[in-house]
């Protein structure tokens, strides 16, 4: 969620202009600047007071103070903490603070907040404060949204969690969303549907409160708007009242996990809105009785039926297919008996049908093919009869999420995500129909009768499972090489006829907060993990041994790891194809070992304490010199390339790349290195290298990518560079650099001067500095005379384009404005027209509001009658 979004008038440390500009809120160029100056210092007094591990306010300094940036806290970054500054109060048009799921460690909400009157947006859910809630937020009489769930620090005060009340809540005129949940609102038992009543709710959360107590009647009241009602795990203990019937435009209640009792039938037959019932317990009635009430209305709209882990019995009536609204029926984990009924196929709308863990029987209707909408179907676990033919499924084309079980299965499908059949008739052979199901991240056939091998086209699909379970059949031939697993992945091979090696398969848990050291999780299973990365997270430590051998990729950029990089990589992984280490906190030398790894085709060192000089032999990475083979595979990698880090997936297989940049290295650049023919990338940047660019840098015939800045390389640039047709980027800028610049061919097209910039002693194009000669008339090559009279040409018609423009644009302005500021009588008739614009576009407005409103009533009349 954006943690802090800012004003709604026109300051430019505002993030966005929503509202229009109001007369008054200006006065002047001196007013502008001091209210400018005045919220810049009250931001950076904000900051000041918070902790910030992340730094997500790093942007904000100086001048730039709230630069526009969206802050987001999605739980995997450090949280923001410490106190909340008072210098929120020199924000005057301050309407947006959003402060959730952070960690004030405890802190009281502060009381200032209250004062903060043009606050409409207020978030603290989930923030770790303590205290009841200050009643002074009762002052935010503009307020439409407040959203305080799960506020609370239990931990640091557990003694204050009841002394909440609502006796504040009055005062918030404006309120349409509210949510309360998890807040001990106990000592507001006796009076908590008096309070909320006289607001203009359009949504009310009130889970988890300890309300206790439901009112049989409802007070005069405000909440004639209310759409959404969330009243669940309150312990009511009484019967249902009526008035929450009464709401006419509620459309979604929840009251679930109470101890209601009481038939509601009645309740139900007039009511037209409500589109979402979540499971409400120990009422008394039957399914069929309910849903009979509820399709005799003559405009149902209940759009989501969640009735599921409940003791409801019966069948499922007819009369479910003329709740024709209805797109999600959660009926699991209940008795029901019987078949579906033929009129399943009327919910044309339907997307999720869960009927799993009942007692239903008989056949699957035919119909259930016609819900073209159909996202998920589970009707596993019951004792179903007959088989699925291609006239169930084949329709649903939308289907993503596949249960079922104990059925014999001759499905044409489309493309899933989650497949799961149990003990269903799917063999004796492997189904073919999977072939084009490269979708899936589940795949469950488990007791399916397959006496077969998995074919080859199966394993070519590269899915990336969470879940594989072929277990209890008769499969045989070996296990692939190509699975990919995370690390939360469950794969069941038991009780089928395999044999060959484990498979090898791809450990990735990137992106996440993981932290401390790392188990040797690849020991004592030498076959069996394939692909690790552990990137983006904040792993500490040092890299345990490993002993496994077919490890290709390992990804551990972006932790913390310190120490000297291992030299048993280089030992123990000949396979490796991929070694990127970037983003930590290794130091010490490059081992020579790595030399040794004839596969490799990326390295990335990159943004370490790396020191010493590149190993001489780093022209031994032969995979980097030689043609390609023609295994192919397929990885993601973010790789730094021409200067932007981009993804590569498919072809990451003909990327070839060197990145040693932003490190302590020093001594000359290797000579190896042009040995690498098919090196695309070589990044030596930020570094302390000496001596001479290599002279035979030009052998780098695929060379896209050279950057060797921002070091203390001298001599002058090989002309052989010139040779270099595929480059694209080059970069070779804070050096010591001499001499001409080489021309000719791809040097030609690099033309920015920023290239060679801060190396005295370099001259020739494309920088200004002319070398000895060129003042006694030696070209310096290539000859330009044709392209000077062009860029002069073009500088002359640029000149005489932004003149005309500022001539039109101060004729324009004046011929109009100018004339309204001098002769009033004009100025006069322009304000009267719009003005007449204006009252005209009003009153056809309310004549059509009126119209409307009018025609509302009688059609609630007509009804009535």
């Amino acid at each position: 969620m954006p943690l802090f979004n800012f004003f709604s008038c026109h300051y430019v440390l505002g993030v966005s202009f929503p509202e229009t500009l109001k007369p008054g809120c200006c006065h002047g160029d001196h007013h502008r600047a001091a209210s400018f100056e005045t919220e810049r210092v009250a931001l950076l007094k904000f900051k000041q007071g918070l902790t910030d591990p992340s730094h997500r306010l790093s942007s904000w300094v100086g001048k730039t103070a709230a630069n526009g940036e969206a802050l987001d806290d999605d739980g995997t970054h450090g949280k923001l903490g410490g106190e909340i500054s008072h210098s929120l109060l020199d924000l005057k048009y301050l309407n947006h603070l959003d402060l959730s799921m952070n960690n004030f460690e405890g802190t009281r909400i502060p009381k200032f907040i209250g004062s903060l009157e043009k606050l409409r947006y207020l978030n603290l859910s989930g923030a770790s404060f303590s205290g009841p809630i200050p009643p002074q937020l009762g002052n935010l009489s503009r307020l439409i949204y407040l959203d305080l769930k799960e506020y609370f620090d239990f931990n640091t005060y557990p003694d204050e969690s009841s002394q909440n009340d609502l006796q504040w809540i009055s005062g918030l005129s404006s309120l349409r969303h509210l949510n309360l949940e998890g807040v001990n609102l106990s000592r507001a038992s006796a009076y908590w549907l008096h309070a909320v009543s006289k607001l203009p709710l359009s949504e009310l959360h009130l889970p988890s409160c300890g309300l206790s107590v439901l009112p049989r009647s409802l007070p005069s009241s405000n909440l004639t708007s209310l759409s959404m009602l969330v009243l669940s795990n309150n312990g009511f203990n009484s019967t249902i009242p009526h008035w929450l019937f009464q709401l006419r435009n509620l459309v979604y209640l929840d009251l679930s996990f109470n101890n209601l009792r009481g038939s509601i039938l009645d309740a139900f037959a007039n009511r037209t809105s409500l589109e979402s019932l979540r499971k409400m317990e120990r009422f008394e009635w039957e399914i069929t009785e309910m849903i009979d009430v509820l399709s005799g209305c003559n405009k149902c709209s209940l759009e989501n039926l969640n009735l599921g882990l409940n003791e409801l019995g019966g069948f499922l009536p007819y009369s479910l297919g003329n709740l024709s609204n209805l797109q999600s029926v959660l009926l699991w984990d209940n008795s029901f008996v019987g078949s579906i009924p033929n009129s399943i196929g009327n919910l044309s709308n339907l997307e999720e049908l869960y009927l799993s863990n009942n007692q239903m029987s008989g056949t699957i209707p035919e119909t259930l093919g016609q819900l073209n909408k159909l996202v998920a179907l589970d009707i596993s676990e019951n004792p179903w009869e007959g088989v699925l033919t291609e006239a169930h499924l084949s329709n649903l084309t939308n289907l993503k999420e596949l249960s079922i079980a104990k059925f014999s299965l001759l499905p044409d499908l489309t493309l899933l995500q989650y497949l799961k059949l149990r003990s269903c008739q799917v063999g004796p052979k492997f189904p073919v129909w999977l072939r084009n199901q490269n979708e899936l991240n589940t795949l469950i056939l488990r007791n399916a009768r397959i006496s077969d091998t998995i074919p080859e086209w199966f394993w070519k699909l590269d899915l990336e499972l969470d879940q594989l379970d072929l277990g209890y059949n008769q499969l045989s031939g070996r296990t692939p090489n190509s699975l990919k697993f995370t690390l939360q992945s469950s794969v069941c091979l038991m009780w089928n006829h395999f044999n060959g090696s484990l498979p090898l398969v791809t450990l990735d848990i990137s992106n996440n907060s993981l932290t401390g050291e790392i188990p040797a999780l690849w020991n004592g299973v030498p076959n069996l993990v394939a692909h690790v990365d552990l990137s983006n997270n904040n792993l500490s430590g040092d890299l345990p041994t490993s002993n496994c051998t077919n490890i290709r990729t390992l990804d551990l950029g972006g932790n913390r790891f310190s120490g000297n990089i291992p030299a048993w990589i280089g030992q123990t992984m000949p396979s490796l194809w991929i070694l990127r280490l970037r983003s930590n906190l290794f130091d010490g030398s490059i081992p020579l070992q790595l030399c040794t790894l004839s596969s490799l085709h990326i390295l990335d060192l990159a943004q370490n304490n790396l020191s010493g000089s590149i190993p001489s032999c780093v022209g031994n990475l032969s995979a980097m010199a030689s043609e390609i083979e023609t295994y192919r595979y397929e990885a993601e990698l973010t790789v730094l390339m021409k200067g932007r880090e981009d993804s590569y997936r498919n072809i990451l297989y003909l990327v070839n790349s060197i990145d040693l940049s932003n490190n302590g290295l020093s001594g000359d650049v290797p000579g190896g290195l042009t040995n690498l023919s098919r090196l695309g990338t070589l990044n030596l940047s930020m570094n302390h290298l000496t001596g001479k660019i290599p002279d035979n840098i030009g052998d780098l015939q695929l060379l896209e990518t050279l950057d060797l800045s921002k070091n203390q390389l001298s001599g002058p640039i090989p002309p052989g560079m010139a040779s270099l047709t595929l480059l694209n980027h080059l970069n070779l800028s804070y050096n010591n650099l001499s001499g001409r610049i080489p021309s000719g061919n791809q040097l030609q097209t690099l033309d920015d001067p920023s290239i060679y910039r801060d190396n005295p002693a370099l001259c020739g194009r494309p920088i200004t500095a002319k070398c000895p000669g060129d003042d006694n008339g030696t070209p310096n090559p290539p000859s330009g005379d044709d392209e000077d009279d062009d860029e002069d040409g073009a500088e002359a018609e640029m000149k005489w384009f932004y003149m005309s423009m500022g001539t039109g644009f101060v004729v324009g302005f004046w011929g109009v404005c100018g004339t309204l500021v001098i002769k009033q009588s004009w100025r006069h008739a322009y304000f009267r027209l719009v003005y007449d614009i204006k009252e005209w576009l009003l009153l056809v407005i309310q004549l059509n509001v009126g119209r409307l409103q009018r025609k509302l009533n009688l059609g609630r009349s007509q009804h009535h009658t």
